[in-house]
């Protein structure tokens, strides 16, 4: 076991622990102002382009189509009344501990393309950043998270995995702290 493994289980455990309050706050808020199921899966590319089920608590309406955001028309609109605040706090993220428990997702490296991104995905993999497993966060996302054209994530993907380090994913971890915690390079 990679000492990137051991730490992201750790973390995670850690974190799934702290914080079960608002994982129970965040899914009752889910449940009682929208219709539908608490948590949405969501087909990723993983490692080695390899799919798996990533959750998410439920930020838009059930019927949403299954695309990456920016390819929605007026995607406000499909937001649920608390789905905006769940995007800019990025608590709509944090079922995806399960993921990173299981081995699925690291806490740092490029966030998983959904099923149908076709041009990140064969982007990434001309740049072998395929190779890397996907983060909650990383260096594409502390660098303009959802306002970065795909090359340009796939340059800072691609910068990630030459200077992947311990110290490297903690600076990571501490930027995006620092971002979420002023709503930086959310759209919606």
């Amino acid at each position: 076991m990679t000492l990137k493994r051991l730490f992201d289980i750790m973390l995670a455990f850690v974190a799934a622990i702290l914080l079960t309050i608002p994982f129970v706050i965040v899914a009752l808020m889910v449940r009682f102002t929208s219709k539908g199921p608490i948590l949405y899966w969501s087909q990723r590319v993983g490692k080695n382009n390899q799919l798996f089920l990533m959750p998410k608590f439920r930020s838009m309406w059930f019927d949403t189509p299954a695309v990456a955001t920016h390819l929605l028309k007026n995607p406000e609109r499909l937001l649920t009344p608390i789905g905006s605040f769940l995007r800019k706090s990025s608590l709509d993220e944090l079922p995806q501990l399960w993921n990173i428990l299981k081995g699925d997702m690291s806490f740092v490296g490029p966030r998983p393309a959904l099923f149908n991104q076709a041009d990140l995905i064969a982007q990434r993999t001309a740049k072998d950043v395929h190779i890397l497993t996907p983060g909650l966060t990383g260096w594409a996302q502390i660098n303009g998270r959802d306002e970065l054209p795909i090359p340009q994530k796939v340059a800072l993907d691609a910068e990630y995995m030459q200077r992947q380090s311990f110290a490297f994913d903690l600076k990571i971890i501490l930027l995006t702290f620092l971002k979420v915690l002023r709503k930086d390079g959310v759209t919606h």
